[in-house]
């Protein structure tokens, strides 16, 4: 099914200054919101010191990523101004750079969000709408040398959730990607800055999230380390039938799923968990012991 005739990214992720090692082992990032309104945790970590304190505590639990993110992007949410998305983030990072060795991921889609948190010391850009929603975003991309995801989303936040529909989710999901990564391609762009997210949640219905789930070896043809984000996720809630906070068992389940099929990045609300449950997948997957470092 490949369709990229370029040369795969190989086993590292270069973000930034950082080289990310994801043959090893699967990488965890950690989330961070510093909004009012995400679904499972909004309003918990808003404000500069409860983001920090917060941050640093995924990275001692083992967190090889933080992702920052000063806008909901769950279904139904409304765009947050400029201004006020930059004054959510931008102190955190400032603060945060220098505090800590793994790299900062900027979760947004607008450009000047992006280009100020790379500025203050982020080095990934994690964009839900596969830089397609700001014009801008992708020549940003192109001119540095920051870590890229290419999420996969249908439609916007306000209306993603409005009966999404696909021929074939899988294939759909990969065209977008070999669009995009072609282009970046064309844009001079190194694959090993690229990762790809089929953005579980994000214009999908439960059915569709668990057939992206099931599949996620289609998407290795790419060459790409794949992320996923099932984290608390509605299709968990749908299954077990309970609210957010108590769908960490169904995300235990989903990730080691998602591990055992060769994902290579798991973003993540329990980094410990992440972190232990990984090793195991990961050991049972290449019949190995794995280490953490």
């Amino acid at each position: 099914m490949s369709i990229l005739p370029e040369k795969k990214a190989g086993g590292l992720w270069r973000c930034g200054d950082h080289l990310l090692n994801y043959k090893k082992r699967p990488l965890i990032m950690g989330v961070l919101n510093l909004t009012p309104d995400s679904f499972s945790d909004g309003g918990l970590y808003l404000g500069k010191r409860k983001g920090i304190n917060h941050a640093l505590r995924l990275a001692n639990e083992g967190a090889d990523i933080i992702d920052i993110g000063g806008e909901s992007t769950r279904p139904g949410a409304l765009a947050v101004p400029l201004k006020e998305e930059l004054r959510r983030v931008l102190p955190v990072i400032e603060a945060l750079a220098p505090k800590i060795r793994i790299p900062i991921s900027i979760d947004t889609r607008k450009s000047e969000v992006a280009r100020q948190a790379l500025a203050a010391g982020a080095s990934i850009i994690n964009d839900v709408s596969g830089f397609s929603y700001d014009p801008e975003m992708f020549s940003l991309a192109a001119s540095g040398k920051s870590g890229l995801i290419f999420m996969h989303a249908k439609g916007c936040p306000e209306t993603m959730q409005t009966a999404p529909r696909y021929r074939n989710v899988i294939q759909d999901i990969y065209r977008y990607f070999d669009k995009q990564v072609r282009r970046a391609r064309h844009a001079k762009v190194a694959l090993n800055r690229i990762a790809i997210d089929p953005g579980i949640g994000f214009g999908k219905t439960a059915k569709h999230n668990l057939s992206i789930l099931r599949n996620l070896k289609d998407f290795h043809a790419l060459g790409l380390p794949l992320l996923v984000g099932p984290s608390r996720k509605s299709f968990i809630g749908a299954l077990l039938k309970l609210p957010a906070k108590d769908r960490i068992e169904g995300t235990a389940a989903a990730l080691a799923i998602a591990v055992f099929q060769g994902a290579r990045i798991l973003r993540v609300h329990e980094v410990q968990m992440a972190r232990r449950l990984a090793l195991v997948a990961e050991g049972i997957r290449k019949e190995t012991l794995i280490t953490w470092d």
